[in-house]
């Protein structure tokens, strides 16, 4: 089974595939991030789905690479009898969803197989398959899918294969478009004519952000690419990832679908989008946040639907194995149920920074703003369940409150420096304070002269790097330093970060997960705040180094094996990579309210 890391990201603006070295795309849900996936081998084996387009030999690939400045990938095959290269892409276009596959012969005559296994509903679903000259149909239920090439296609052993040699300069297409089974099969797609397209819209779409420079110029704007590819157009929402239940830990059981949209992802979001020069973006999910929050801030929850639905069931497919058997594999999240205080200050942060950076004015936002600060003065002395969606009793996590002073402080802010906005501002400053005086009361052990993860505890928490991030204390405050050193000391392996030690999850869970990528990239920030600048440069580009060989982050990273770990490409670590990269390249450190400053000549 390949690695984590062996995988390269397509996408179109609604849905995205995973393609390995190997040249298999092994996983794909159609029509959305959040459908079934029709191609499930990355979860299982090929059986549950997989296309695969490589020589007959066999084996992983030579070189592959995305075209620059695009999610164009071409992947490159050096065999005893020739040269071939495959270019992957996923056009944006209307309702239908489209796969584009072109094999190309560089030198030589190369055998070459496509072995094409559709299994909608997670492999679960084998679809009624007609061949035809030039096209193959398949149907289940509410899908539908036609396949187009020139390259004669037969069914064998429940898959549909193409054999060819190609020849230097062939240039052979493969079409796979998906529909709804009850609507007519859309117009037939230019292979040439898609690839130029594809390559323009993403290529048009890097040249409308602020130019960045600089020695990180390359994993910067490859993972505002993998953002953009994140996000779903419709409404603005960005998935978390586009993968559920590739684990945290070879083998075991935490292993959680990431296809939706976390309100806390909100202030990086916006700070990376904003400081990139992408406002479009960043208006977008903007509004995506305000109709998703809207309701009874009672019922706020920590994460939405990609259009903003509530109800996120949570399931196991008993039926499919598991990545190197890591099960059960699960569709839904559960934690969406959960009560996490941080997210109203994460909510009321990212909108305050939005307001402070220009963003347009919207008629409720105030509004909505007033009703989650009232919501959160009466429930931010409650215990939770805390940044990290742990499952067991709730507790008195000291990120929680910082995060609910956060959104005191930004609320009171507001209104003093920005006529026209109105609320209970002394009030709310004296609940800022409370929370403020609460944290230091109790979520500071100073016999070890650090902050704690949770009230009376000693553990640590990565967390607790956000403290000067957020404007909490100051970096230089000794409490801060404390508590960078301690968590440099106890919670890293081989300088990189975990979240927090398992032990102290409580949630019924063996211990067992990578370090937390966002977690390392907040110690970049907090060292660099700190002024220990050349601390946090090291730390940035041993970093950069875990980034496989087309740019991208999992989730977790194990030292020992040194490989990626969890739902990949993952959102948070290229947030904080874009967020982390900019502010070493501006020279200064910035809060989560803070756009990062250009240089004078308008570049990052």
């Amino acid at each position: 089974m390949p690695r984590i890391e062996d995988y390269a990201l397509l996408g179109d603006l609604r849905t995205a595939a995973l393609v390995s070295t190997a040249g298999s795309v092994d996983w794909l849900c159609l029509p959305r991030f959040d459908s079934p996936a029709c191609f499930a081998a990355l979860l299982d084996t090929p059986e549950a789905g997989q296309w695969q387009l490589a020589p007959v030999a066999g084996g992983t690939c030579s070189a592959r690479r995305y075209v620059p400045g695009t999610l164009v990938l071409q992947t490159d095959w050096h065999t005893p009898d020739g040269a071939v290269r495959v270019t992957d892409l996923m056009p944006p276009r209307g309702r239908s969803r489209d796969l584009v596959r072109i094999v190309e012969g560089l030198s030589g005559a190369v055998e070459v197989r496509s072995t094409l296994r559709l299994r909608f509903d997670y492999g679960q679903v084998v679809p009624w398959v007609r061949h035809r000259p030039g096209q193959m149909d398949a149907v289940a239920g509410p899908d539908a899918v036609r396949l187009r090439t020139p390259a004669p296609t037969r069914g064998q052993d429940w898959a549909t294969v193409s054999e060819l040699t190609v020849r230097a300069g062939d240039r052979v297409p493969f079409v796979l478009t998906w529909h709804p089974s009850h609507e007519r099969v859309p117009p037939a797609v230019d292979a040439e004519q898609a690839l130029r397209e594809t390559t323009a819209f993403w290529t048009d779409w890097v040249g409308r952000g602020t130019p960045v420079v600089g020695p990180h110029r390359e994993a910067i704007t490859r993972s505002l690419l993998t953002l953009k590819a994140l996000t779903y157009e419709p409404t603005g929402g960005i998935v978390a990832a586009p993968t559920t239940s590739l684990p945290e830990w070879p083998g075991g059981p935490r292993n959680w679908d990431y296809r939706f949209c976390w309100l806390r992802d909100s202030t990086y979001t916006l700070q990376a989008m904003i400081s990139a020069g992408y406002l479009d973006e960043a208006k977008a999910w903007r509004e995506w946040l305000l109709r998703a929050v809207a309701g009874d801030p009672a019922e706020l929850q920590i994460m939405y639907g990609l259009d903003g639905t509530r109800r996120l069931p949570e399931s196991e497919l008993g039926w499919l194995a598991g990545y190197e058997g890591s099960r059960p594999v699960r569709t839904g999240n559960a934690a969406s149920s959960q009560l996490q205080l941080d997210v109203w200050g994460e909510t009321l942060d990212g909108l305050a920074l939005a307001r402070d950076c220009g963003i347009g004015p919207h008629d409720d936002a105030w509004d909505v703003q007033t009703a989650l600060m009232d919501h959160l003065e009466g429930a931010w002395d409650q215990p939770d369940n805390g940044l990290w969606e742990m499952r067991g009793p709730r507790r008195h996590f000291t990120h929680s409150k910082v995060m609910a002073w956060v959104g005191a402080d930004r609320m009171v802010r507001a209104v003093r420096s920005r006529p026209g906005l109105g609320g209970p501002v002394d009030r709310w400053a004296t609940v800022r304070d409370a929370i403020h005086a609460d944290v230091l009361a109790h979520g500071f052990d100073a016999a070890r002269g650090t902050f704690t993860q949770s009230y009376g505890s000693t553990g640590l928490d990565a967390s607790l790097l956000m403290i000067p991030r957020v404007g909490f204390l100051p970096a230089t405050d000794p409490r801060v330093l404390g508590t960078i050193d301690a968590v440099q000391r106890e919670l890293t392996q081989d300088g990189f970060v975990l979240r927090y030690q398992t032990e102290e999850a409580d949630d019924g869970l063996p211990p067992g997960e990578g370090m937390f990528l966002a977690c390392s990239f907040w110690l970049v920030d907090a060292l660099h705040l700190a002024g220990r600048r050349r601390e946090a440069s090291e730390l940035f580009g041993r970093l950069l180094a875990l980034r496989n060989d087309v740019g991208l982050l999992s989730e977790e990273w194990d030292p020992v094996a040194r490989r990626q770990l969890g739902n990949t490409p993952q959102a948070f670590s290229h947030f904080a990579l874009v967020t982390s990269g900019l502010q070493l390249h501006a020279g200064r450190a910035h809060r989560s309210d803070e756009r990062i400053v250009h240089h004078p000549a308008g570049q990052i």
